[in-house]
């Protein structure tokens, strides 16, 4: 099925901050009890990481340029997503 527009789709723990920033038409919500675990082969190909970092709350988030992916720092995570 071809759709008439593209639909832009955010998984995310926290509507105010991923859902919103990432300008999502969709949000799907869920809710995290440890801070999450960076998959490195796959956030290239399904993150924009200047996104990733600045939707980060806390600053827990920090990009890695070298490797092109990011770093979560668990003693500054919320669990927000």
């Amino acid at each position: 099925m071809k759709l008439p527009a593209h639909v832009r789709i955010a998984l995310a723990c926290c509507l105010n901050m991923c859902g919103a920033v990432h300008c999502s038409d969709i949000a799907i919500l869920g809710i995290h009890r440890t801070a999450p675990k960076v998959d490195n082969a796959r956030v290239p190909n399904v993150c924009e990481i200047p996104t990733t970092v600045a939707s980060c709350p806390t600053g827990a988030i920090r990009a890695d340029m070298k490797n092109k992916t990011v770093t979560v720092n668990d003693e500054k995570c919320m669990y927000c997503g």
